[in-house]
């Protein structure tokens, strides 16, 4: 009843002006990728959106900038690049509130591409590794085109649909794109250990893929009853799960299960989540609602940043004034954890970039971009430990965040803030 056709032949649904949206992270469909990127010479004007995609993103090449243009919901290194280019745009957007950029039709879709797993015997295949905004994406673009992969695990949750739901489908196998590590620095075990110091048994986790969150995670082995409501997880959490240590009894939505809306990491955590019961995934609509998170008791949120100057106002998707990354789940999970009964919302950095230019500034970059305001802002931890600024008037968070800066840079800081306050309305 249903058959497959060439990667070729799938994305010639695809027309000039068209607006096209891939299925994100490690889900997204490589094969129909390329074979987008290959159909250079005779399309035009066409709109590429997505969040970051692993692997290559062989359409966003400058030289195509006459046929395919990117618009990034987040920006991944992969198109980086094209904002410099001319043929790349940014759209600031709040993940939870991504799905609604389909569904109320600001950004009508025209063809949505897509990774699925293999049907099962009733003929459901499911989003895998992500489904962030592309359910709302399948549900109102008007041409469905999925790579049906074997290596695309079957995990549970929301991200299920019927094969008679793809327009067009190729069947391609190929391995997913990993996300390896390397082991946490002395830096990031040191923030690892003052964060894991914040978090209480029976608290319920939102972090992301990175050293420090693995340098959290690896402190964590004596707690007991913790949970994942986050809008992603990798690797990290797989040893705590096994040793019932992250067992989700205290999560508020779906309890005894761990909540995500996209997963990226090796292929150990690809086979660990196919057909596990225990991982749920949904709809970044669902996953980051502020109203869901704060639900759960004890919800800690842990987030970086570029760069936060000493009022608490924090830079998170911006170099100055060019993009970096995104706004993503950050003040989703920031406010969520905030509301939460005994939650706390913490933003975990580096004191100094590789470069040893100081992360913690009397003022943001000329241009920098605040994903999080100072009214926000909770916790902020180095390497030299926590400032809790809520509570505290401008001149106490100054003096906190002071405290938790590189000691080099301590002084010309204090000294730049000081003579900025003099002049300033800010008051004590």
């Amino acid at each position: 009843m249903y058959s497959s056709v060439s990667a070729e032949e799938a994305v010639k649904i695809v027309k000039n002006n068209d607006r096209v949206y891939i299925h994100a992270a490690a889900a997204a469909p490589q094969a129909l990728m390329r074979a987008l990127a290959a159909r250079h010479d005779e399309l035009r004007n066409v709109e590429v959106c997505h969040l970051h995609v692993e692997g290559e993103a062989p359409y966003a090449n400058p030289e195509y900038i006459d046929s395919f243009h990117v618009n990034s919901f987040f920006i991944g290194r992969n198109v980086r690049h094209t904002l410099a280019a001319g043929n790349g745009s940014y759209t600031p957007v709040f993940l939870s509130e991504l799905p609604l950029l389909f569904q109320r039709n600001i950004l009508p879709l025209d063809v949505a591409f897509i990774q699925v797993s293999p049907p099962d015997k009733h003929g459901y295949c499911s989003l895998g590794v992500s489904v962030e905004a592309t359910l709302a994406a399948i549900a109102n673009a008007k041409h469905v085109v999925a790579q049906i992969n074997p290596k695309m695990p079957r995990v549970h949750g929301d991200g299920i649909i019927h094969i008679s739901e793809l327009d067009t489908f190729i069947e391609h196998e190929e391995e997913l794109p990993e996300v390896i590590l390397g082991d946490p620095s002395e830096i990031e075990n040191r923030i690892g250990e003052h964060v894991a110091g914040l978090i209480e048994d029976g608290s319920v986790l939102q972090m992301g893929i990175g050293n420090i969150p693995n340098a959290v995670l690896s402190k964590l082995f004596n707690h007991k009853n913790l949970g994942i409501h986050s809008e992603m997880f990798s690797d990290g959490v797989i040893d705590l799960i096994l040793k019932d240590i992250i067992n989700c009894n205290t999560t508020a939505l779906n309890p005894g299960r761990a909540l995500a809306t996209f997963l990226m990491g090796s292929k150990r955590l690809y086979e660990y989540v196919d057909d596990n019961p225990f991982i749920e995934m949904s709809s970044s609509d669902i996953v980051n609602d502020v109203r869901r998170i704060s639900q759960n008791q004890k919800m800690v949120a842990i987030n970086s940043a570029i760069e936060i100057d000493l009022t608490g106002q924090v830079c998170a998707d911006s170099i100055g004034g060019k993009m970096y990354s995104g706004v993503g789940g950050q003040m989703d999970f920031i406010r969520g954890a905030s509301l939460s009964e005994g939650g706390k919302a913490i933003i975990a950095l580096p004191s100094t970039t590789n470069k040893g230019v100081s992360r913690i500034v009397p003022f943001l970059k000329q241009g920098a971009g605040i994903v999080t305001t100072r009214a926000h802002v909770h916790y902020v931890i180095t390497e030299y430990g926590v400032a809790n600024l809520y509570g505290k008037t401008i001149e106490q968070r100054a003096k906190a965040l002071l405290e938790i800066a590189h000691p080099d840079h301590r002084e010309e800081i204090e000294r730049e803030n000081h003579a900025f306050l003099q002049k300033s309305y800010f008051g004590k």
